[in-house]
């Protein structure tokens, strides 16, 4: 389907920011403990910590996950990146809009 690796990564991007929420809200904080607060099975959780730790957004710790360098930046620029995307998705829906049916 046209659609389905956007609702695919967009899926996906909403289950990174979950952790990272739980990560700044309760870190540090271990894979058991993020499982648990999320409802996320313990292998999406890790692959979400990989995701996140790769893009400096967390990092390990002895005790369990806590916030990374990056996430000051991350912050800063999250609206705008969202302000692109609807606008992108404005456009595709008058492209829509404009096929004939």
């Amino acid at each position: 389907m046209l659609l389905g690796n956007i609702v695919t990564e967009l899926d996906l991007t909403e289950r990174h920011l979950l952790v990272l929420k739980k990560v700044i809200e309760g870190a540090p904080i271990g894979i058991l403990k993020l499982a648990e607060v999320t409802g996320m099975q313990n292998h999406k959780v890790r692959y979400s910590l990989r995701v996140l730790e790769q893009a400096n957004l967390i990092k390990p710790s002895a005790q369990g996950a806590v916030p990374g360098d990056a996430v000051p930046k991350f912050l800063e620029d999250f609206e705008l990146e969202l302000k692109k995307i609807n606008e992108k998705v404005s456009r595709i829906r008058e492209i829509e809009a404009s096929i004939p049916k």
